[in-house]
């Protein structure tokens, strides 16, 4: 009997240690699931959180730096500020000014040597999303900007902060970058002055310059710059401070080809702004010196505007017409546009457009993209059109309400036609019916 009570209790051990033993292993496996199934994150490899990083919000960015040690290190990286974008708005304004304003000093403190691409967007018409972004402007003292973008989606903005204020930033940045190599300033109270410290500090290396809706910079600043910035290659102005002489500036010898040349010519109020002509002889001269220039308008003037423009060869290249534009200008277009790439007519009056449309496609042979909105063309003249261009047109966005049946073509039958002659299949565009 005492042989056989220690038997089982040898037995009952043995189970014991057996269950014990496979507990164990459980829980190991277990672990190594519960491993598998939740990454560390702090182990992310740094370039694979910077790319993260670099779509976050300033204020994001904070916060995620201080999930842990190896995320915070990734946010004082310096290629996660070579380039950055201030967007302010009135929320953001609250956020920039008075919530962490001491996050933005620390990171200009830290990082204004590691900017390099910099743009602030406001995007309400707040004075004080306008402030902030000069504020900010002010610290960039240790900087060395290569772009410096400064743009308004709502007015006034900037047009609206103390001019002397908005200048004084500015200059800063110019002074201190020395190597600045694209500027974008739309809608601001940048003036002559201010251009020509720009000028004085980053000759050799401006190559862009885009300023919209700049009134207080006269022709003779933007041609002080063309003057001393012979490495510039892309220019983007309004008509008014376009002149003959900045043109021969620009064909000059000494400055580089220029390879694109936008031009807005913009009037508010119909016929209280006087538009002057350019000479043949100056666009003659620039088109000798940068044959491959693209020199793009955009014209957003009232119809009774448009007398000065298109009265002998010009050598637009891509012609966009914002407002209602007649048959009588279109008609001109067609004579005088010899370079023409692409042409977008947003609107039109009643009349169809059969006759300027032909003229088009037998005058501009470089003619690729074209685009109609509110305008009126009959279906024969628009595949005769479209026979006359033939593959080279490799973008035709034409509303469906454009196209008027006649007795040779149907709305169904166009679609076929003129499929076969563009060598794709093609339908005009849908107005949406939500």
């Amino acid at each position: 009997m005492k042989r056989g009570r220690k038997t089982n209790e040898a037995n009952s051990s043995s189970s014991e240690e057996t269950t014990e033993k496979e507990s164990k292993r459980h829980k190991v496996i277990d672990k190594k699931t519960i491993a598998v199934q939740s990454p560390d994150w702090a182990n992310l490899l740094p370039d694979i959180i910077l790319q993260v990083f670099q779509y976050l919000p300033l204020l994001d960015r904070a916060h995620a730096s201080q999930v842990c040690r190896s995320w915070n290190q990734v946010f004082h990286m310096p290629d996660l500020w070579r380039c950055f974008e201030f967007e302010l708005n009135q929320p953001a304004t609250s956020y920039l000014r008075a919530t962490h304003p001491e996050l933005i000093k620390q990171i200009i403190k830290r990082h204004s040597n590691h900017l390099q691409y910099v743009s602030f967007k406001v995007v309400d018409s707040s004075k004080e999303s306008a402030e902030a972004a000069c504020d900010i402007l002010s610290q960039l003292v240790n900087c060395s900007l290569k772009t410096l973008g400064l743009i308004s989606t709502a007015r006034p903005s900037f047009m609206d902060l103390p001019k002397s204020h908005f200048i004084s930033a500015l200059t800063v940045v110019f002074v201190n970058s020395k190597s600045l190599s694209s500027l974008k300033i739309d809608d601001t109270p940048v003036d002559d002055p201010s251009l020509k410290v720009l000028v004085a500090n980053n000759s050799d290396t401006l190559k862009l310059l885009k300023m919209s809706s700049c009134p207080h910079v006269s022709p003779a600043g933007i041609l002080c710059v063309a003057d001393q910035c012979h490495g510039l290659r892309e220019l983007a102005l309004n008509y008014h401070l376009l002149s003959d002489e900045l043109l021969l500036a620009l064909s000059s010898e000494k400055h580089v080809r220029l390879e694109h040349l936008r031009i807005d010519v913009v009037s508010e109020n119909p016929g209280q702004t006087q538009f002057h002509t350019i000479q043949k002889s100056s666009w003659d001269a620039f088109i000798k010196h940068s044959p491959k220039v693209n020199l793009v308008m955009y014209f957003f003037l009232y119809e009774e505007e448009f007398d000065p423009f298109f009265r002998y060869e010009i050598p637009v290249t891509h012609l966009y017409f914002g407002r209602s534009v007649s048959k009588d200008v279109l008609g001109r277009v067609g004579m005088t546009c010899p370079r023409l790439v692409e042409l977008v007519v947003c609107a039109n009056g009643l009349r169809p457009l059969d006759e300027e449309l032909i003229r088009i496609a037998e005058r501009c042979k470089y003619l690729s993209a074209v685009g109609l909105g509110e305008c009126e063309v009959s279906c024969s003249a628009f595949v005769e059109f479209v026979k006359m261009c033939g593959g080279r047109l490799s973008q035709l966005s034409i509303m469906e309400e454009v196209l008027i049946p006649d007795q040779k073509y149907s709305l169904e039958q166009i679609h076929w036609e003129v499929s076969k002659h563009l060598g794709r299949v093609w339908f005009p565009d849908m107005m949406p019916t939500w």
